[in-house]
């Protein structure tokens, strides 16, 4: 009974764990979105954000990552 509720809460932990990756997830449909619609009020300025949206991308794929790999981390170790 006792390594039941262990196996439990390891699953539940790793299942929070990963609610991380949908917050992401919304991040960058938030990011690109404004990105889309500053490139139709000024499309000359697109090359200069353009940098801009990708290093946040690149910052908020990391936090889905890290989430990622803390739930694994509960999983199997």
């Amino acid at each position: 009974m006792a390594i039941d509720t262990l196996l439990l809460a390891r699953d539940v932990g790793a299942g929070l764990a990963t609610i991380g990756v949908a917050g992401a997830g919304v991040g960058i449909g938030n990011l690109f979105g404004a990105f889309v619609g500053a490139v139709g009020r000024n499309p000359a300025a697109r090359d200069k954000m353009f940098r801009d949206v990708l290093l946040g991308f690149a910052l908020t794929e990391a936090v889905a990552l890290y989430a990622l790999v803390i739930a694994l981390i509960i999983l199997f170790a």
